[in-house]
């Protein structure tokens, strides 16, 4: 179904590292399956490190820019690394550009997110923005499990639960405190459950699932349907390779089709990670999965966005 302010095929672009083995294959793949049209997919040269400089990134991004059509609206980017350009998340400075005040001072507030809460999508057009999401490809069978979980959802509507979760990590709990607006906003339109941890039980039938801790222990107790997002507030989930903590990748690899962490310190602004609620109103009215969670972000500078963007569960509902 197509939608005149929304996110499709003809509005996606497909980047992918010339300098990784295997990321245009993945992109091609891609591609096909969503049936994007062969213009709007392009290599870049990024290296293989996990972060780029702002200048040579500056110059790949304007590249990019140039060489897709001007329909273009968001990006989908496959590769592995880098995922991030110095201390901005890799998805969100293609979307906007490296800036500092995105990322710097970590622990203070950052640049705003003009697309939070926002009707539409139409980014490139109204505020010169090509918002992200990034497809891990170090995986190859994981790539493709995750664009199939993509595909699979569209239009299932699902009945699965929305979990928000409170944790005993009282730094990292923070987003608890819109716990209340998730509960009242979507109560009606989605099953939606708090629960406290710890978490024995097997959990199946999850939608969401949104927690905030260093390490999800009971995370291979969880069972995701396709279309599922899910994400745990931490310094640093976003830093997917051989991080102290929790990797976002490691929900994918549970079985979501999209997730989110940060690269750099961000300290626990609950501004810096998904709102689970506003991300779900956008979510639930038929919007894709990359348009609502970046929805759902008031400050995303230091935020990595991964998963497949173009997933619809909820497509044939009226906004």
């Amino acid at each position: 179904m197509s939608r005149a302010h929304g996110l499709d095929a003809q509005r996606l672009g497909v980047v992918f590292n010339l300098d990784e083995a295997g990321d245009s294959a993945t992109a091609q793949l891609y591609a096909s399956k969503r049936h994007i049209p062969a213009v709007n997919v392009l290599g870049v040269h990024l290296g293989a490190s996990s972060a780029i400089e702002p200048e040579p990134f500056s110059a790949s991004r304007r590249n990019v820019l140039e060489h897709l059509p001007t329909e273009v609206q968001s990006l989908l980017l496959v590769w592995s690394k880098p995922l991030a350009v110095a201390c901005m998340s890799i998805t969100t400075a293609f979307a906007a550009g490296y800036r500092g005040e995105f990322c710097e001072p970590g622990c203070a507030a950052t640049a705003a997110n003009p697309l939070f809460d926002a009707p539409g999508w139409l980014p490139a057009d109204t505020v010169g923005w090509w918002p992200a999401m990034l497809l891990p490809t170090a995986d190859p069978v994981l790539a493709r499990a995750v664009i199939e979980r993509g595909i699979a959802a569209d239009g299932t509507a699902p009945s699965g639960m929305l979990y928000l979760i409170d944790t005993q990590d009282a730094a990292r709990n923070v987003r608890a405190a819109v716990y209340e607006q998730g509960l009242s906003l979507l109560t009606h339109r989605v099953r939606t459950v708090r629960v406290t941890t710890p978490i024995r039980n097997e959990i199946p039938d999850i939608i969401g699932y949104f927690t905030g801790v260093q390490q999800v222990e009971e995370l291979p107790r969880l069972h995701f349907r396709p279309g599922a997002l899910a994400d745990h507030l931490t310094s640093l989930g976003g830093i997917l390779y051989g991080g102290g903590q929790m990797s976002a990748i490691e929900w994918l690899k549970q079985g979501a089709t999209a997730s989110y962490g940060s690269v750099s310190e961000p300290c626990n602004h609950t501004e810096k990670f998904p709102n689970p609620a506003v991300l779900f109103d956008h979510y639930l009215r038929g919007e894709t999965l990359l348009e609502a969670y970046w929805k759902s972000v008031a400050m995303p500078g230091q935020g990595l966005f991964i998963g497949e963007p173009l997933a619809r569960p909820y497509m044939n509902r009226q906004p």
